[in-house]
């Protein structure tokens, strides 16, 4: 029997879709993660926007015209968000994102749960990409205005370092890194007694490097700082989300500094790691953003040079407090989104072309016959001349030139 496990999804979905993927090959189904033909599919949805929603139920009807008599089991977000909206002809089971690893069992009905107090195991994950991907939580406290996750995710649920130790043990027999995901891993560790900066600590034990996924600015401080550099194998990366650089704008999103904060943050992480790229996320469009408000964005994203900006138009979602806000005009959204890319585009050509003549550690993880493309300790896209290279595997390379999306080594 096919099972295919399909991730509509953020990194944390993924790390769930390679547990269940794990735990069914050892029921003695044949699994897969691509939208081939199949005899079961398991969709894991999402929520965060409504595009995201959008395509999450159209993956309904795309995986019935591949496989008509496939049963269809919906999980995640998106269906703890609103169950009703798949209750179609041919899904056989509807849950949340509660006792996800239920649907292994791949019995009919609707089945959601009440949000967990603590965090839920599933089985150990199997890593099925050049990169392994490590839960350590689930769950948010932070009640941005414009977000819906933490009313589907529920609050801060911290994995113990025993059992995020053991999976990173698996994952480093197979992969040269591990990044280590969560709905807020900056949260990690509060509910347990312990916390990110103690995680690291833990994990410097690995003969891997160990990437930090999406971080908050409130966790950045000296001690935590200090860990890093003691640990010694943690990347040179640091995503902090931003999502806007107008005090007023962040102010009404309820997101809890000031630009100059976060600017401080920025300073601090660069006294000890003077070259580390310094990635974002930034929301265009924001219900209360003026121009004026976007034109301080832009402004301060200059100021702090990111080496990558992920920019977001706004999505405005029902049952967040941003929503009675309204919205911005889609033509006015588009051109801000455009504006900013370009922005993007150009600090992170800046950034990288630094680094030509440079020698990095890179991780192969695709090819395509010609060239292998990977990632650097400092999240650059390297490409190098396709050899017997081993994908997972770190290689030193020496940067030669640029490419319009990315460095090429050899």
């Amino acid at each position: 029997m096919k099972t295919a496990v399909i991730n509509i999804g953020c990194k944390v979905n993924q790390c769930e879709c390679d547990s269940l993927m794990t735990g069914l090959l050892a029921r003695g189904h044949e699994v897969t993660d691509e939208l081939v033909f199949a005899d079961n599919y398991v969709i894991n949805t999402c929520a965060v926007t409504k595009e995201a929603e959008r395509k999450s139920r159209q993956f309904v009807g795309k995986v019935k015209k591949i496989n008509p008599r496939a049963r269809v089991f919906v999980i995640g977000c998106a269906s703890e968000k609103n169950f009703e909206q798949f209750s179609l002809k041919g899904v056989q089971y509807i849950s949340g994102t509660a006792k996800k690893d239920a649907v292994l069992e791949m019995v009919d009905g609707v089945h959601i749960e009440p949000l967990p107090t603590q965090y839920e195991s599933m089985p150990l994950g199997t890593n099925f990409r050049a990169r392994a991907y490590v839960k350590i939580e689930d769950g948010c406290n932070n009640f941005c205005s414009y977000c819906i996750i933490p009313y589907l995710r529920g609050r801060c649920r911290s994995r113990s370092v025993e059992s995020i130790l053991e999976e990173c043990k698996k994952a480093s027999e197979n992969t040269d890194e591990i990044v280590l995901t969560g709905i807020n891993i900056s949260c990690y560790g509060a509910d347990i007694g312990t916390s990110l900066s103690e995680l690291i600590l833990a994990l410097a034990e690995l003969p891997v490097r160990i990437r930090l996924g999406s971080l908050e600015a409130n966790v950045i401080d000296q001690s935590f700082l200090d860990a890093v550099i003691k640990a010694g194998n943690v990347c040179p990366h640091f995503h902090l989300s931003l999502q806007s650089g107008s005090d007023a704008v962040l102010k009404s999103m309820n997101r809890h500094y000031t630009t100059k904060e976060f600017a401080d943050k920025v300073a601090l992480i660069r006294t000890y790691f003077p070259t580390a790229a310094i990635t974002t996320d930034i929301i265009v469009g924001f219900a209360t953003e003026s121009e004026e408000n976007f034109n301080e964005t832009l402004a301060f994203a200059k100021e702090i040079a990111f080496s990558d900006i992920h920019v977001f138009p706004y999505s405005r979602r029902s049952g967040t407090a941003a929503y009675s806000l309204g919205a911005i005009p889609d033509a006015v959204m588009s051109d801000r989104v455009k504006r900013l890319s370009a922005l993007r585009d150009e600090l992170k050509k800046e950034y990288e072309s630094a680094f030509v003549g440079s020698v990095l550690q890179v991780i192969p993880e695709t090819s395509d016959g010609i060239y292998f493309e990977g990632h650097s300790e400092n999240y650059i896209k390297v490409y190098i001349p396709d050899r017997d290279y081993t994908a997972g595997k770190i290689i030193e390379v020496t940067i030669e030139g640029e490419r319009p999306d990315g460095l090429v080594a050899k």
